[in-house]
């Protein structure tokens, strides 16, 4: 499949599809990032679940309103694969592999000295370190069908889908873009959404460990509000237990992820040194709150707001997109 997660190509629309929502974003220049034109699309409840597509034709007739509506037919296209499709596995493979052909090597030992969990994956890989024997790289890998279904999503509503991305390496770009990144920091990065919270750690600009949490939503817990823009934003009016119950066990989630990485993986001997919260859950800034409480580690939010002023008001749920955009820059 010709479709990296890493390809490069200029002045391309960056659409995200998530559960609930489709949005856009078109980059108008990049130092400083400062978005052209952006939007955003409520979604049913149950066209997707988890990342899968329920109703394929639905969501296609969507999109293509979308599409239409915001002027991007026969663009060219980036788009993210949801993280429930994604894993990340770190390997070992023979020193004398070059870089341009770790691909096909591992194509070859699927099966036998690569194990991954599914058949027919579609993957790009990082080279960490090598020396004379061996190369340590870190794979990113998705089934292949899956990616497909997307591309064929976009491509059926009149767009050139050209690169496909995981969600932690566009927002990383946006942090790293923004210079708010340490030297030799181990990062814990936080996406919190409504149906689900991606968490990966980043080892020195390196995306080291991934795992994905889905979230139960009830969309009869959640109303839409038309706020000043013409959009909706989703407010929450059930059980205020029960919200607190989830992002509770969530938090839980977190800290033993956290000693995970602390105690199982380095001995004891490394540990998180920042938190990067982010994400479109629409209570985000009462869950920096808890995490600042929760943990002594120092935690960041993206600071585009404090660097660039917009004379139009620009949500913090476009920050992925705005990462997004910023490939190949």
């Amino acid at each position: 499949m010709n479709l990296s997660l890493f390809s490069r190509k200029d002045r391309v629309v960056n659409i995200i599809i998530n559960d609930h929502s489709i949005r856009y974003l078109e980059l108008k220049q990049a130092k400083p990032p400062i978005p052209y034109k952006w939007g955003e699309r409520l979604l049913p409840t149950g066209l997707i679940t988890n990342g899968k597509i329920n109703d394929f034709e639905t969501l296609a007739n969507i999109l293509e309103e979308c599409v239409n509506d915001w002027k991007l037919r026969n663009r060219q296209v980036r788009f993210l694969i949801p993280e429930s499709f994604v894993i990340v596995r770190k390997v070992s493979i023979p020193a004398e592999v070059k870089d341009d052909e770790i691909k096909g090597y591992l194509y070859l030992e699927l099966g036998t000295s690569i194990h991954l969990p599914f058949d027919e994956p579609v993957f790009d890989a990082v080279v960490l370190s090598k020396d004379k024997e061996k190369k340590e790289i870190l794979i990113f890998a998705a089934q292949e069908d899956n990616v497909i279904e997307y591309s064929n999503l976009l491509s059926e509503a009149k767009l050139e889908p050209v690169a496909a991305e995981v969600s932690p390496l566009a927002i990383y770009r946006l942090y790293h873009h923004l210079q708010q990144a340490g030297k030799e920091e181990d990062l814990l990065i936080v996406q919190f959404g409504l149906n689900d919270v991606n968490i990966c750690i980043f080892e020195n600009t390196i995306p080291f460990f991934m795992h994905h949490l889905p979230l139960e939503f009830d969309e009869k817990q959640w109303d839409k509000k038309l706020n000043r823009n013409g959009n909706y934003d989703l407010v929450y009016i059930g059980e205020q237990s029960s919200l607190s119950f989830q992002l509770e066990d969530t938090y839980k989630e977190i800290n033993r992820l956290m000693d995970f990485y602390r105690y199982s993986l380095h001995q004891g001997k490394k540990q998180v040194s920042k938190i990067l919260l982010d994400g479109d859950h629409p209570m985000l800034a009462q869950i920096k709150k808890d995490l600042e409480g929760r943990f002594d580690v120092p935690l960041e939010t993206i600071a585009y707001q404090e660097q660039v002023s917009l004379e139009q008001d620009f949500s913090y749920k476009y920050y992925l997109a705005l990462g997004l955009a910023l490939k190949g820059v």
